[in-house]
């Protein structure tokens, strides 16, 4: 994996040029070379061994405090130590500055080693929102402490009777009297109501639990304000704390109300926590305290600084499941031993066996994980770099790369989390029926996987997202500016023997899509174009991975010639990935945006009866 990483960073993105750039001028090759070094060896020795051990041994609550094993504080303490929670903030506030492709980059060594230890995603995106929407003191109290390791963070949107649907949010928050205006850490509120689904949201690997919850500020008439437009954010900590950010030793009113298990993931707590039950709290003011962040009713603008940036940290984490499944079935494949070649003369039953890899269906499966997980892992790191250029390119390409990212967020996080579990599956095939079994690793990354198309907005969410917003808005700007970079990348392709039949394929695949889009909208109906809207979703992404792999191949071609990439059998894996996807897997989007482009009623006129 890490040549794959090395070449996607450097002959592809050409990551080492941001060091031209003064937010990234002390750092050059060496020092993130020496990054990655180290994150693969903390993940290798604090994360990897530990994989199978934070599976079998769940959380579980004595009633007192959440019970986890020693090896994930251990692997907390190392992931904290490394600095890695605050690698892209300022030299200044102890950050190291990092190209966020970096920290990405980084960070996916601990998602491959392990997934459920690697608890870090929610604390960071925390902390990253404050600094984006806080106050000077939220941020110096509430998101140093995260980027420190001190404190961890938690995003608790979800209720019981409102997961997805946000505008249906019943949790309360009222001014908190005396003070309410003049507390340094913020507005005060008290807050009343249950949140669902929140990772991390009970444990004692920190001293301190950030959670930023979701919550409504009654109107005028004493009525939460409808929809989304009433949903303010707030800062809502486990134990109190005062202005210098030490703890007061009170407990806030949160409490524990239950531990949700797991098909996967199981190293992470995922907690169903009551906010206001008067359990920690019985002598004071109904609710557990909470600071309002930004201005009252502009919460769920705030939170989706958060959620954007957790997306494209769900598809890492498919991806880099993919990939930890690929090489175990690939090493897998190579040392076991069954049957023998089919010739032209039949099989001879007294030769001996081959390993499996030798037989064309083992590398059909094979194929197609490489393809699956390389390309997440080049799509992931692309958008990574989308970021850096968004936040320090000049002012045309940072623009251009924000609105790339707007349409690529929904296939960053949905993609992976389709294909790469598909992968996991395959892996286990490989295995045969030891594959079934907890004998073998396979297992535990489907299951693990199995999550990623649910949490951070579900496969059909993005589908709507990406077609009812993404590809329309600004009259269909993204589109357009992602129609043209593809292209670019055609246009190259082209020149290159190897590569022209796909550089054809990529220009009818793009015109199919771009029609499919136009038909899908043509009645101007969004339930006629939106019923459809996740195959549209699968089309899309099919598409996009399509010009990822061309790009990467014809970078590793053009690598191959000029001593970029020194190991032939490198880049010819690459193309035959390549060669994979285009020949078996680009073609199924003629099914997909075929009922897109019809805008296919049978989905959408069924009737609940006839189940």
């Amino acid at each position: 994996m890490r040549t794959t990483v090395d070449f996607l960073l450097h002959d592809w993105l050409h990551v080492s040029t941001l060091c031209s750039r003064r937010r990234f001028a002390e750092h050059s090759r060496d020092t993130f070379n020496q990054v990655l070094d180290t994150c693969e060896k903390i993940a290798r020795d604090k994360f990897a061994p530990f994989n199978r051990l934070v599976d079998t041994e769940e959380p579980r609550f004595d009633g007192e405090k959440v019970i986890l094993p020693q090896a994930t504080q251990d692997a907390w303490d190392a992931y904290a130590a490394s600095g890695m929670l605050s690698a892209a903030q300022d030299f200044e506030i102890g950050g190291m500055q990092l190209p966020y492709t970096l920290e990405s980059a980084a960070n996916a060594f601990f998602a491959k080693a392990s997934v459920s230890i690697n608890g870090s995603l929610l604390t960071v995106g925390n902390a990253n929102l404050l600094m984006a929407h806080g106050s000077e003191t939220q941020k110096q109290v509430f998101a140093l402490n995260e980027f420190s390791g001190r404190w961890s963070g938690t995003m608790c949107l979800s209720e019981p009777q409102a997961g997805s649907s946000l505008s249906d949010v019943a949790t309360r928050a009222v001014p908190d009297g005396g003070g309410y205006e003049s507390d340094p850490l913020g507005k005060r509120f008290r807050l009343k109501g249950n949140k669902m689904w929140i990772s991390a949201g009970e444990h004692e690997l920190t001293e301190n639990i950030i959670h930023l919850v979701l919550a409504k500020i009654p109107g005028p008439d004493g009525k939460p304000v409808a929809g989304v437009k009433g949903i303010s954010l707030f800062i809502v900590p486990k134990k109190m704390v005062d202005a210098a950010g030490q703890l007061t030793g009170e407990r806030n009113d949160v409490a524990l109300a239950g531990l949700n298990h797991k098909l996967g993931w199981r190293g992470t707590t995922n907690t169903l926590l009551n906010f206001g039950e008067g359990k920690f709290r019985p002598g004071a003011a109904p609710g557990a305290v909470g600071y309002l962040v930004g201005q009252p009713g502009q919460g769920l603008r705030a939170m989706f600084h958060m959620m954007n940036e957790a997306r494209i940290g769900v598809g890492m984490a498919a991806t880099m499941l993919g990939m930890a499944g690929y090489e175990a079935s690939l090493a897998y494949a190579r040392q076991r031993p069954q049957g023998r070649p089919v010739t032209a003369g039949g099989k001879d039953a007294a030769a001996p066996q081959v390993a499996i890899i030798e037989h064309a269906d083992i590398k059909r499966m094979l194929l197609a994980q490489k393809a699956y997980a390389e390309g997440a892992l080049a799509l992931a790191l692309y958008c990574a770099r989308l970021v850096d250029e968004q936040h320090t390119g000049e002012p045309v390409a940072a623009k251009e790369a924000a609105l790339l990212l707007e349409v690529l967020t929904p296939i960053a996080k949905s993609w992976p989390s389709e294909w790469c579990l598909e992968a996991n599956s395959l892996a286990i095939q490989v295995h045969g029926g030891y594959g079934y079994t907890r004998d073998f690793p396979v297992e535990q990354y489907w299951r693990d996987n199995r999550l990623n198309m649910i949490h951070e907005g579900t496969h059909g969410i993005q589908g709507l997202d990406l077609l009812g917003r993404k590809v329309v808005m600004d009259d269909g700007a993204g589109l357009k500016l992602l129609v043209s970079t593809a292209d670019r990348t055609i246009s190259r392709a082209a020149a290159e023997p190897a590569l022209a039949r796909h550089a054809a394929a990529l220009t009818s695949a793009v015109a199919s899509l771009c029609a499919a889009t136009a038909q899908a909208w043509s009645t101007g109906k969004p339930e006629d174009a939106l019923a459809n809207a996740t195959p549209y979703l699968q089309g899309f992404g099919h598409v996009v991975l399509a010009w990822i792999w061309l790009d990467v191949a014809t970078v590793a071609l053009q690598g191959a010639s000029g001593a970029a990439v020194a190991d032939p059998g490198f880049v010819a894996g690459k193309l035959q990935a390549c060669h994979y996807f285009f020949d078996y897997e680009l073609p199924k989007i003629d099914a997909w945006l075929a009922v897109v482009a019809s805008r296919n009623p049978v989905c959408r006129d069924m009737q609940d009866a006839w189940f």
